[in-house]
């Protein structure tokens, strides 16, 4: 399958991501969209990124432009400096996806491009410019702003007391976690550092590694676990015990943290923030955060935010920190959903899963299976869609259904309130399965049943 864009950013196998596809790419990007006189380039830590960004740089300077080298560094962080200089971005990952695929992610001067953008630069693709650009090094600035931003708004005591692990692997933010955690006043216990590049997919964490994340909050005595997917636009965040607080949790937390009064989100998302009285709105979209970006420009809210099931967050507006302001950053970013959290458990001393359990009980489970082609899952999915005969062999033994949600993918609410919903990725051969429910062990069991249906019959 040739290289595409999916829900966020451009998607292939490596060895499809030639240095001739990435530089057309390139340049169509330069000729379609607004790059304001200068392009960012980063990358995470997968084999095949540092070639890859070569190619990119390569393209920018062969058309005349000026390609500042962030090097390796979080998407979030090459978003903030993108955004504050009025630059453009290229920032090459895969994500959580496996090291054997990568991408190309495209911010313009106002954020992170629209699907109306990637219209556009499919429509130039082939487009060559030419001229004599440059290359510069931006010598760690990017990475200096980000972890500014939350010193200054959240403060040197914001963590204090707290003992934080902090699971490192393979992410790109693997020091800049540590280095943030200790600033605002916490014990980082570093954890398991990898030369060899983990796909963490945050939303789909297996039991194995659920495992390990209990057996290292009981041996290190946690206060809680953070860590994020490869590139670190998508937050993990465990509390005392080792369990996993879902990313559709921590959106709401931060989202009361910062006073947010407008909610954007997918339609996967936790419904809990629907019962949530403080938000005035919550807008349901399709998966991806250029869906939650249109969706927050849309009204102009003075105080909107967005947030999606894996727990990347952005924020719309000037927001207040607990000691300073927080800037506009419309792209999914892992720290501030990983900081409010633990911010909350320190001002309320108590427990994070305390704090959790304060919200409405509903509790999601989701998962995926890999190596399913679209071509296989778009008329298994089609035909669910088409016929309820077909839905209700799919779901025997379900209550009657409630209500039929086509925003992305098949989303069916049971008599009852439990949910469940089929999708294929976007991003990647795979089909995913969210389940909810009015508890945890139910939503488990929801996710565990049509994870095992949906591989028989897609297989």
């Amino acid at each position: 399958m040739a290289p595409k864009f999916g829900t966020s950013g451009l998607r292939g196998r490596v060895v499809e991501l030639t240095p001739a596809l990435v530089m057309q790419y390139t340049h169509a990007f330069l000729e379609a969209c607004d790059t304001g006189g200068a392009v960012r380039v980063g990358w995470d830590l997968r084999p095949s990124s540092p070639d890859i960004a070569k190619a990119v740089i390569d393209a920018i300077v062969a058309a005349g432009g000026t390609a500042i080298v962030d090097g390796a560094l979080p998407t979030p962080a090459l978003a903030l400096a993108s955004l504050s200089e009025g630059q453009s971005a290229i920032m090459v990952t895969g994500s959580h996806i496996p090291a054997d695929r990568n991408g190309l992610k495209f911010y313009t001067p106002r954020g992170e491009i629209s699907k109306g953008d990637e219209a556009a630069i499919l429509a130039v693709l082939g487009v060559t410019r030419e001229g004599t650009g440059r290359q510069i090094d931006a010598q760690g600035d990017a990475v200096a702003a980000y972890v500014a931003r939350y010193v200054e708004g959240f403060g040197t005591d914001a963590l204090r007391g707290l003992r934080i692990g902090v699971y490192q692997h393979s992410s790109v933010a693997r020091d800049i976690m540590v280095d943030v955690v200790q600033a605002l006043g916490a014990d980082a216990v570093p954890l398991a550092w990898s030369d060899t590049f983990i796909p963490v997919d945050t939303e789909a964490v297996d039991p194995a590694t659920r495992k390990q994340l209990a057996g290292w909050c009981v041996q290190h005595k946690l206060d809680a676990l953070i860590s994020t997917d490869g590139d670190a636009d998508r937050p993990m965040v465990a509390d005392a015990g080792g369990k996993i607080v879902a990313g559709d949790v921590l959106g709401p937390l931060t989202a009361q943290l910062l006073r947010a009064d407008r909610i954007c989100t997918p339609v996967s998302s936790n419904t809990m923030v629907d019962a949530m009285p403080e938000f005035a709105q919550v807008v349901r979209t399709r998966i991806g955060s250029p869906y939650v970006i249109a969706a927050m420009e849309m009204d102009g809210a003075a105080k909107g935010v967005g947030y999606e099931a894996n727990g990347g967050f952005l924020l719309g507006f000037m927001a207040n920190g607990p000691v300073g302001p927080l800037s506009p950053l419309m792209t999914r970013d892992c720290l501030l959903p990983i900081l409010a959290p633990l911010y909350l458990t320190r001002k309320t001393g108590r427990a994070l899963a305390d704090v959790v359990a304060d919200l409405p009980a509903r509790f999601t489970a989701t998962d995926r299976l890999t190596g399913i082609v679209t071509d296989v899952s778009g008329p298994f999915l089609a035909r669910l869609v088409a016929d309820k005969t077909a839905r209700s062999e799919v779901f025997d033994g379900m209550n009657a259904e409630q209500d039929v949600d086509l925003t992305d993918g098949l989303r069916v609410t049971f008599a009852g309130g439990d949910i469940v919903h089929l999708r294929p990725s976007g991003n990647a051969p795979e089909f995913r399965c969210y389940a909810e429910a009015g508890s945890a062990a139910r939503a488990g069991e929801l996710l565990a049943l049509y994870l095992d249906k949906t591989k028989t019959l897609l297989s």
